[in-house]
C-alpha cells in the first residue's frame, strides 16, 4: 500500500523530503510542499544530492513511524507464516559467519615509513612500498602494515599472499592516506598471473562487439579479475578457466546425507576431517540436461537452463566454503546451513581447499587518474583490489575513485566489505563485485559513479548479501547467471530515471545479465528486501512506473518495494513472494536474522 501524506507532519501540517539534483528539485519520499534548499551553481550535482540525503536524516523518526502504521506489519506476518519457509538464513554472511569482531590491529605493528615510503613528496614509492610489504611477510607472527598520512603514489602491484596480515591507513577521507596508481593493470602488470585467463579468452573468441561503435576486441584480462592490491596464496590460481588447468580435487569425506538449512551431514568416513578446518562442499551435476542438483538450484521450472550446467561434469557446480564445528563418528556438524539437500542422487563432498586467513585492509583510499573509459569488458585494469582463496577477512572504510572496478573478488567466504564509497566521473565496470563467493556481507556501500553492474551476484555466488547500499547512477541490481542462487538485496535505495514504453513509464531495476550459456539470471530464493526507488526524471507523480525483472529465475522473494511513485512490479517468473508500495516494518532481513540467530 501506498503511505498517506498526512500522517506524519510538520509545523505546516506537512511533511517535506527533498533533495536538489541537476538544478532540480526531487522528491525523495513524499509529494507535499517544497523546503528552500540552496542552489549554489558552485556546488557539484553530487554534493548537493549528498547534502540533501544527510538533510533528510532528521525526518527519519517521524518517517518510521508513518511507515509502520501503513505497513500493518505484514512483513511480521509474512516472516512468521509457512511462506517464509524457504527464505534462507542470510544472517551467516560476513566475519566469522556474522558473529566475529573485526579484531582493531593483529599482532606486531610495523610501519611502511620505516621502509622509505613518504607520503606526498610526488615520487614514485613501489620500490619502498613492496619492500615494506615483504617485511611484514618475513615475519611469522600476526602483522599489521600501518601507511602514513598522505599521498602514496604507487606503479606495481601489491601482493598479499600470507594470512594473518593486515594493510591499514590512516583514514579514507581528505585528510587520510590515499594511494594513488597513475597507470592501469594492462600497462605494469608483466606476471605469468593472468595467463590462464588470456588463454582462455583467445581460445574461445571471447569478444566485446559493437559495429555502431566500431568495436570489435578481445575481452580484457582486467574486466572482472585481478587489482593493485592483489590478495592471493601462492601456487594457487588466480581464477579458474580452462579444465587443462584443473589439479585433482582432493575428496577428503564423502557425504552421504543432509538436509537444506541444517548443520548436520553423514559422511562414509571423518578420518581426515578436524575440528576448526576450513572446508569446501563440492556438489557436482553428473546428471546432464536433467540432472537431480539442477532441480535443486532452480526447482520444478520450465526456463531455458545454460549448458555450462552440465558440460563440466568433473568440476563443482555448487561450492560452499564452511568450516567443521564438530565430529561425533561420521556425523559432521557445520558452521553454516547446508545450501542443499545431500543423498544418494545428489550425492556431495568435503573437499580440500587452498586459502588464505585473517587478511584485512582499512582505512585509505585509491585512486585513479581521470582517464577516458574503454568500454565494457575492454577495462584496462584500474583495478582496486583482487581477493581470491580468502576466508574470515575484511575491508572496510575504504574509499575508491576512477576505478574500472573497486573490488573484485573470487573463491571467498565469510568476509565483510563494508563502508565503501565508489566515486568519480568516468563509467565503471563493478563497484563491488561478487563472483564465486559464499557468504560474504558488503554492508552500507554508496555508489556515486556510473557503474555498469552496480550491485551484482555473480557466477555461482550463494548467500552473499548486499545490505545499506545506496546507488546514486545507473542503478541496477544484477543478478549475473551463472547458478548464483540464496542471495539478498537488502534495505537498497536506488535513483533511477524512468524511461517510455507504449507510452508508460518503467524501469529495469533487476538485471538478468550473464552468458546464455549460464542462464537463467538465478537459482532458486534469491531474496530483495526493503527496496526502494527514488524516481528522478521520466514519470509524473500521477503515473504508475513499471519495475522490470524480465529474465531472472524461479521462486525469488521480493518483499516491500516502495519509493517516491506508485509502482508495480514485472518479474519472470513470478516471484515466491512480492509486495509493492509497502515499506517493511523490518528494515534489514540481514539484521532481523543475526538478531534471532544470537538470541
Amino acid at each position: 500500500m501506498l503511505f498517506s501524506e498526512s500522517n506524519c507532519t510538520n509545523d505546516t501540517g506537512n511533511l517535506t523530503i527533498i533533495k536538489r539534483d541537476r538544478n532540480r528539485t526531487i522528491d525523495l519520499v513524499l509529494d507535499v510542499e517544497e523546503m528552500p534548499v540552496t542552489n549554489s551553481p558552485s556546488i557539484s550535482p553530487i554534493h548537493r544530492r549528498l547534502t540533501a540525503l544527510s538533510a533528510c536524516l532528521a525526518a527519519a523518526l517521524c518517517l518510521s513511524a508513518c511507515i509502520a502504521f501503513n505497513a500493518a506489519n505484514a512483513d511480521k506476518g509474512f516472516l512468521n507464516s509457512a511462506a517464509a519457509e524457504d527464505l534462507p538464513d542470510f544472517s551467516y554472511a560476513g566475519y566469522e559467519f556474522g558473529l566475529g569482531t573485526i579484531p582493531n590491529t593483529l599482532g606486531q605493528v610495523i610501519k611502511a615509513s620505516d621502509y622509505g615510503v613518504i607520503a606526498d613528496d610526488g615520487l614514485d614509492d613501489s620500490a619502498a612500498m613492496l619492500l615494506a610489504l615483504q617485511a611484514a611477510h618475513d615475519l611469522e607472527t600476526p602483522v599489521t602494515l600501518e601507511l602514513p598520512k598522505g599521498r602514496i603514489v604507487i606503479s606495481d602491484i601489491l601482493p598479499i599472499t600470507r594470512s594473518n596480515i593486515v594493510v591499514r591507513g590512516a583514514g579514507s577521507g581528505t585528510d587520510g592516506t590515499e594511494i594513488h596508481f597513475p597507470r592501469p593493470l594492462s600497462a605494469i602488470d608483466k606476471s605469468a598471473r593472468l595467463n590462464e585467463l588470456r588463454t582462455y579468452l583467445k581460445k574461445y573468441e571471447k569478444r566485446q562487439r559493437e559495429p555502431q561503435r566500431n568495436i570489435d576486441e578481445l575481452f580484457s584480462e582486467y574486466s572482472w579479475t585481478g587489482g593493485f592490491i592483489w590478495i592471493q596464496k601462492s601456487a594457487t590460481r588466480a581464477a579458474s578457466y580452462l579444465e587443462e588447468f584443473d589439479p585433482p580435487i582432493e575428496q577428503l569425506a564423502l557425504v552421504q546425507s543432509g538436509k537444506r538449512g541444517q548443520h548436520l551431514v553423514r559422511v562414509d568416513t571423518s578420518e581426515n576431517l578436524s575440528v576448526g578446518d576450513a572446508l569446501q562442499i563440492h556438489w557436482f551435476n553428473r546428471g546432464g540436461e536433467s540432472g537431480p542438483l539442477l532441480k535443486e538450484i532452480y526447482g520444478e521450472t520450465d526456463l531455458a537452463i545454460g549448458s555450462h550446467h552440465w558440460t563440466f561434469p568433473d568440476r563443482p557446480l555448487v561450492r560452499q566454503t564452511t568450516r567443521i564445528v564438530s565430529i561425533q563418528g561420521n556425523m559432521v556438524e557445520i558452521g553454516d546451513p547446508l545450501l542443499h539437500n545431500i543423498s544418494a542422487q545428489v550425492p556431495a563432498q568435503f573437499s580440500r581447499w587452498e586459502h588464505l586467513e585473517q587478511v584485512g585492509l582499512e582505512d585509505f583510499s585509491i585512486s585513479f587518474p581521470d582517464s577516458p573509459y574503454f568500454g565494457h569488458h575492454l577495462e584496462r585494469g584500474y583495478n582496486g583490489i583482487y581477493v581470491t582463496s580468502v576466508i574470515d577477512g575484511w575491508v572496510r572504510d575504504l574509499r575508491f575513485k576512477n576505478a574500472d572496478s573497486g573490488i573484485l573478488t573470487y573463491n571467498s567466504a565469510n568476509l565483510t566489505i563494508e563502508n565503501i564509497r565508489s566515486e568519480g566521473q568516468r563509467p565503471a565496470h563493478y563497484a563491488v563485485h561478487l563472483g564465486n563467493v559464499h557468504n560474504v556481507l558488503v554492508s552500507d556501500l554508496m555508489v556515486e559513479n556510473p557503474v555498469i553492474h552496480s550491485l551484482t551476484f555473480n557466477t555461482q555466488s550463494t548467500k552473499s548479501v548486499y545490505r545499506n547500499a545506496t546507488v546514486l547512477n545507473a542503478s541496477v541490481l544484477d543478478q549475473h547467471a551463472g547458478a548464483n542462487h540464496q542471495n539478498l538485496f537488502d534495505n537498497v535505495t536506488l535513483y533511477v530515471d524512468a524511461q517510455k514504453r507504449n507510452g508508460r513509464p518503467f524501469y529495469a531495476v533487476w538485471e538478468g545479465s550473464g552468458a546464455g550459456y549460464w542462464q537463467p539470471g538465478h537459482g532458486r530464493f534469491n531474496t530483495t528486501w526493503n527496496l526502494k526507488i527514488i524516481v528522478e526524471s521520466g514519470a509524473n507523480r500521477e503515473e504508475t512506473v513499471t519495475l522490470d525483472g524480465l529474465a531472472e529465475g524461479p521462486d525469488a522473494f521480493i518483499f516491500g518495494v516502495h519509493g517516491n511513485r506508485q509502482f508495480e512490479v514485472d518479474y519472470r517468473p513470478p516471484p515466491k513472494a512480492l509486495t509493492v508500495n509497502e515499506v517493511p516494518q523490518t528494515r534489514s532481513l540481514y539484521d532481523w536474522q543475526l538478531e534471532r540467530r544470537v538470541r
